[in-house]
This record gives structure tokens, sequence and C-alpha cells, in this order.
């Protein structure tokens, strides 16, 4: 059969609306989950006294910090579980029912009584919600990742990838704008501290069910609905036999993870806490610098399919070994916003290097009956670990009266990972999703 000139173009551009809507579909569910974890994180500064009632806003921190960090032991169990159903039973199956759950986490914290109310039951009611919560995000990052580069064409697949990270940064892009709109023109800080950080939560939990919607109408992906129903078994069994992939992407996440949560999930806190900042101008230099960011990963992710993966992988670990700790250094001193806001964006320039294209070399690296949960668990085990505790570290270090050991815990990570990145082979050119 053959096509003319006017066939072809609209057949072409039909592919790429198909991609485009599935891409999107996807991306929408990834970025109304990550808002719902990130929420925690950006609401903290006032729903920890209500939680923890302490005098020491270190403590309370340290606090909410902690069960922010117990999330993350449910994530391993979210890779397991959501990336088995993913590989057996379907990416699309899995991805709606992960979004389903973040809504139920949130509706609970958004639901439940402060400490004064029902005592202990307030912070342990929070700590099961944050489970609930870590499982769900567990899923979420194997199966999307999987399933936004099972989507993409291999020409384009690190520039249609990147939006996971777009969608994900835009999570927190999101929470953090509802703070600024909430601080700015609605809320004193005594109504936020009151009752007003309940509405963020509430808002999480409608934008899962809209998801949800978008989630069930995108399609699945070829890659597995051309497997067979052997290779739908999956599962640990057959997992444990890539181990050296499976070492591949913990080294790949160690540093890169650390420095992702130190320089944006942290980084509010730290301004209003080491920088002294107010949590206002903490919460618009954030939101800026996010948003900057988020821009980039296209950009870097474009790149990566021009020169490789590797080099940006590379770069990312020499600039994060040599930058790391004079960055850090430099905002704890540093008054002058202007300077404050460039130091920032220049840590996230050279994070973006690992951001952009992270989901894609792990899905790279693995066949389509395992991919989804080869990317999924090492890499949930590796951010429950690492990524999930810089936050309290980072506090721990600082109540102890020793930030600074932070900030070499942070590079020696990074330095870690560098070593892999340059002993690994370019996923781009070795992609086993063509196989």
């Amino acid at each position: 059969m053959s096509y003319t000139s006017t066939d072809f173009s609209t057949k072409e551009i039909s592919e790429v609306k198909y991609r485009l809507k599935s891409i999107f579909g996807g991306s929408v569910g990834n970025l109304v989950e990550w808002y719902d974890w990130y929420t925690y994180s950006a609401f903290a500064l006032y729903f920890s006294p209500a939680f923890f009632p302490n005098s020491n806003p270190t403590a309370q921190l340290l606090d909410t910090a902690g069960i922010f960090a117990v999330g993350f032991l449910m994530r391993p169990i979210g890779g397991w579980l959501f990336g088995s159903i993913a590989d057996k039973f379907g990416r699309k199956k899995s991805m709606t029912l992960s979004v389903l759950i973040m809504a139920i986490g949130s509706l609970i914290i958004g639901l439940t009584p402060g400490y004064n109310q029902i005592g202990i039951a307030a912070p342990i009611l929070l700590i099961f919600a944050r489970l609930v919560q870590g499982l769900s995000t567990g899923g979420e990052y194997g199966t999307s990742a999987t399933y936004l580069s099972e989507m993409a064409t291999k020409k384009h697949r690190g520039f249609y990838s990147s939006f996971q990270y777009v969608t994900l940064i835009g999570g927190q892009l999101l929470a953090l704008g509802i703070q600024l709109i909430l601080q700015n023109w609605f809320l004193t800080p005594a109504e936020l501290h009151d009752w007003g950080w309940r509405i963020p939560f509430f808002i999480g939990a409608i934008l899962s069910f809209i998801a949800l919607y978008l989630r069930r109408h995108i399609d699945e992906t070829s890659a597995f609905k051309s497997k067979s129903s052997e290779d739908k078994k999956g599962g640990i069994a057959v997992l444990l036999k890539y181990p050296k992939e499976v070492f591949t992407v913990v080294g790949l996440t160690l540093g890169g993870t650390i420095a992702f949560y130190t320089f944006s999930t942290y980084m509010q806190k730290f301004l209003v806490n080491t920088v002294h900042l107010s949590k206002e101008t903490s919460t618009t230099l954030s939101f800026i610098s996010l948003l900057v960011f988020a821009i980039m990963q296209p950009l870097f992710g474009l790149l990566s399919d021009k020169i490789g993966r590797k080099p940006l992988l590379i770069g990312f670990g020499i600039l994060g070994s040599l930058c790391t700790y004079p960055i850090l250094t430099g905002l704890a001193s540093e008054t002058n916003t202007t300077i404050i806001f460039l130091l920032m964006i220049a840590a996230l320039i050279i994070v973006s290097g690992y951001t952009s294209i992270n989901a894609v070399v792990k899905a790279e690296l693995f066949p389509a009956e395992i991919r989804a949960l080869g990317v999924g668990l090492p890499y949930a085990l590796t951010v429950a670990i690492f990524g999930g505790t810089a936050e309290y570290l980072a506090l721990w270090f600082k109540n102890i009266g020793h930030e600074s050991y932070f900030y070499w815990y942070v590079t020696a990570c990074i330095l870690i990972s560098l070593i892999l990145y340059t002993t690994m082979k370019d996923t781009k050119h070795h992609s086993k999703i063509e196989d």
C-alpha cells in the first residue's frame, strides 16, 4: 500500500497527536501525585505545631521531617507492588490505581484534627497517611518512567521522558504556588497556622480524582501489548536475572536523589531556618527557581538526544562534587536575595544533568517484561534510604551544631555516583527498549 505526501502527513500528524495525548495523560497524573507528596513538605512550616507542640522550631521541623522520611519507607513496597502490576497487567492499570491511593492519603491529612483535639492520635494518623502516600509514590515513578519512555520515539526519547521531572517539579510548583496565593491574598499567617494549611490537601484530593479520569482514558503502550503471556509473569525472580542493571539504577540514583531533595524540597526550609529569610520570601524564591528548573528539563533531555545520556550524567557528577559545598556554604552566609537566587539556580542547573534523563536511562536498561519493576524497585529503595533521609539528616546536623557535615555528605554521595557514571555504557546507544 502506498501513501501520497498528503496521506503520509495526515498519518504522521495523527501519530504525534496519539503520543502527545498519552504523554499528557501520564504526565498530568504524575504532576498531581507529586503535588500531593510535596504539599506535605511545603506546608510543614505551618502545620508542624498542630501535630507536634514544641517551642523549638527546629525540633518541630525535625519531627515533621521524620514523618516525611517514614513515608519513604513504603516507597520500595510501592515500587515492588505497582511495578509488578505494570509488568503483569499493564502500565495504565498501575498508574490509575496509584493516583487513586494518593487521593486517599491527602484526604486523611486534610481531615485529621490536631494534637490539642485528639492527642497522640493526631501524629499517628499523620504517619498512616504518609505511609499511604509513600506506597502510591513508590509505584508512580517506575511505572510512569516506563510509560513515557515506551510512548516516546527513539529519536526524541530523552526529550519526551524529561517531562516526568517537568511534572514532578511541577507538583512542587503547584504546591508552592497555592502557598503563595494563600499567603499573599487570602489568609493571614495566623489563619494558615490554624486551619489554612488543610486547604492544599483537599485541593490535592480533588486533583487526584481528575487525574484518575484522565488516566482511565489513555492508551496502553505497544511494548506491553506486544509481550507474550509468558513474558508477563515478571516478578522478583525475573528481576534477579539482571543484577548489573539493578546495581546501575542504585548507583545512578544515589547522588542524584540526595542532590535533588537538597536543592528542591529541603531548600525552602533551609532558607528559613539557616539563611533566616521570611517564610514568604523563601516560598517566592523557591517557586521562581523551581519554575526555571522545570523549564530546563526538556532542554537537557533534548541535548541528551543529540550527544547521549552519559555526558550529562558525568557533567552532573563532576560539578556536583566540586560545587555543592561552596554553594551551600555561600547560601548559609549570604544576605543578598539576588545572590541567594543565583546560587540556587546554579545548583539546579547542575542537578538537571541528572534529573532530566535519569528516568529514561533506567528504562533503557531493562527489557519490557521487567522494565517497570526494574526501574521502580531499586530506585525506590535508594530514594527511601538516601533521598527520604536527606532533609532529616540536614536538620539533625544543624540541631547538633555541625550543619556543614551535611554539605560534605551530599558531596560524597554525588562523587560515588560519578564513579558509576564514568564506567557505565551510554544507554542512548545500548537501549533495550528497541529489543
